[in-house]
């Protein structure tokens, strides 16, 4: 076990920006405390002002999402597109590829055993093991812009113009709008949701959706409404299928019991609710079902499924038996899924393991959410949850906190269809902040009217931070300011490679301690047709098989852990001209 002080220096390198942020929290209390009316008058004119603004509740919504697009747009030059590193990225990248070249799938390459990789299948055909609505958005990116990394800015911006109208089926009109820049800064200029091809923005959309409508549909059901409901369920399942399972039954079972209560004609609940929802439910299995017969030969199988089978032992929940260990053709493939993935869920069988596991879900799910200046609303935690305006949400909420509290595993993403829930409930407890008093003092309204500054001054301590001696993390407990991990030796020798003339095949070289973590062998949708194709070193027979099939290409040897990783002319072959690639 790891000793106290380098659990503490570890703590120190991922979270300095956390700590900054802890500092001027405790800056706005020690304010609130003893200058509780610093600046009242400039805040009231600047209040009043705001709240005209937020009454025009489409032109807030627009401005929202626009602020979004244009703000991450603008720091392009400091924040450049993001490289892709994780696992899931490339396998999202995978998916977008095959959409844009306009198939749903690709076949199994005869030497496919080369390029197995992480979270992507081989059998029955070639394609990523994800949920498509991310990968989707990616190709629509791809198509239009030339980059699928537009597709992630476009759907972000849409998010957070969604989450101030989610709000605004809860909350006052200036508090959705004071959601919506929230989400702004803290989701859409600095987060991995926007500055990678993890997911998050795609399943955090359909949440909004769904438990936007729903307060909508309690106060006069509409068609147009249930449509909604069923786009976002629609989006949520093809996206977080788990997680976006038990929110949208959270939101169902709300309706029904507001619906049985309320007790409207029965004609108008079938024309206004059940039958467009119904339609459009109805639309997704077909859907769905087509795009897995396609993927996987059979309507009823995710490619997840396909992908879990086959590599996996370790199961979803924490109730369920680990698999039988099937045949790996690589070691770094046991490695992961073996020695760390199962090793890690074996941890998750004994109440202790499983109460530390869900400590950490919570511990991940604040770090990114919240952190510590979106925590002075939960103060008033007590008061919210008394609440009646936010009552049925809660409601839904609990319901929907199966969905990331039953599996063993945990992401700030996984929790994403909770986050307009997460925000409702901030910005209610920040409503209730405003009126706490200490000795007649108004020291809850200082705090409240600090959040926001807070989260201002941190967008330019965070673009400077390098200067600023401080480290972003890249921690796997995401914070809303982290640093993108990207595999930037791969992307340079791509880009090289493809600056040269013909084609290339790089075979992959890993030694026994390869960290499974920086994967190399992943590939664009069509192998065959690809300028520089990715392959696995196996044995000399099957690599032979290789070089031969791809005989017209140049052939190089990537010992990918080598310091740096060394490219050279694969040996027995044509030794091409590695010169070039020192230029």
């Amino acid at each position: 076990m790891a000793s106290f002080p380098t659990v503490f220096n570890e703590l120190m390198i991922h979270y300095q920006f956390v700590a900054v942020e802890a500092v001027f929290v405790i800056i706005a209390l020690l304010l609130a405390w003893a200058a509780p009316r610093l600046g009242s008058n400039w805040f009231r004119i600047a209040e009043r002002g705001f709240t005209r603004f937020a009454r025009r509740r489409t032109l807030s919504i627009v401005t929202v999402g626009l602020l979004a697009l244009a703000g991450r747009a603008a720091l392009l030059p400091l924040v450049p597109i993001p490289t892709p590193g994780a696992h899931d990225e490339f396998s999202y990248l995978l998916a977008a590829d095959t959409f844009a070249s306009g198939r749903l799938t690709n076949p199994t390459h005869p030497l496919w055993m080369h390029f197995e990789s992480f979270h992507i299948i081989q059998q029955p055909t070639h394609n990523s093991m994800y949920p498509i609505a991310s990968s989707v958005m990616m190709a629509l990116g791809k198509v239009v812009f030339g980059n699928p990394w537009w597709g992630v800015w476009l759907s972000c911006g849409i998010l957070c113009a969604a989450l101030c109208w989610m709000l605004q089926g809860w909350l006052p009109p200036r508090w959705a709008l004071l959601g919506g820049l929230i989400a702004v800064v803290r989701i859409g200029l600095f987060s991995y949701w926007m500055n990678s091809y993890m997911g998050g923005t795609l399943a955090g959309l359909g949440g909004v959706l769904v438990l936007g409508a729903l307060p909508r549909l309690m106060r006069k059901p509409r068609a147009i409404l249930s449509i909604v409901m069923g786009i976002g369920i629609i989006v949520l399942a093809n996206s977080r299928p788990n997680e976006g399972f038990f929110t949208a039954l959270g939101a169902v079972v709300v309706l029904v019991i507001r619906v049985s209560r309320n007790r409207p004609p029965w004609r108008r609940l079938m024309t206004q609710v059940a039958l467009p929802l119904g339609a459009v439910l109805v639309l997704m299995c077909i859907g769905m079902g087509f795009y897995f017969w396609r993927v996987t030969g059979s309507p009823t199988r995710m490619p997840y499924q396909v992908n879990r089978s086959t590599y996996a032992t370790a199961p979803l929940f924490f109730f369920q038996t680990p698999a039988v260990e099937p045949h790996y053709n690589h070691a770094v493939m046991r490695d992961f899924y073996q020695n760390w993935e199962q090793a890690l869920y074996d941890k998750t069988r004994t109440p202790r393991g499983a109460a530390i596991r869900t400590a950490g879900k919570f511990v991940t799910l604040w770090l990114f959410y919240f952190g510590p200046v979106l925590s002075l609303p939960f103060l008033m935690l007590i008061r919210v949850l008394r609440d009646r305006r936010l009552r049925p949400l809660l409601i839904a909420g609990a319901i929907a906190s199966i969905g990331f509290l039953a599996p063993a595993w945990f992401n700030a993403h996984y929790a994403a269809p909770l986050m307009g829930l997460l925000y409702a409930v901030m910005l209610q407890g920040m409503r209730h902040l405003r009126f706490c008093r200490r000795r007649g003092r108004p020291t809850g309204l200082l705090l409240a009217r600090a959040v926001p500054i807070i989260c201002l001054l941190l967008i330019p301590v965070r673009l400077f931070a390098r200067p600023l001696h401080l480290k972003v993390g890249t921690d796997w407990r995401q914070t809303w300011a982290a640093a993108a991990v990207g595999n930037y030796d791969r992307a340079e020798i791509l880009r090289r490679l493809e600056s040269l003339p013909g084609r290339h095949l790089v075979i992959v070289r890993y030694q026994p301690n390869h960290d499974f973590h920086s994967e190399w062998v992943y590939n664009e949708a069509n192998i065959n047709a690809a300028k520089v194709v990715w392959a696995r070193e196996m044995d000399s027979q099957r690599d032979g098989k290789l070089t031969s099939f791809f005989g017209d290409r140049t052939i190089w040897l990537l010992e990918a852990d080598a310091e740096p990783p060394r490219l050279s002319s694969y040996p027995g072959t044509d030794p091409g001209n590695p010169q070039n690639l020192k230029k």
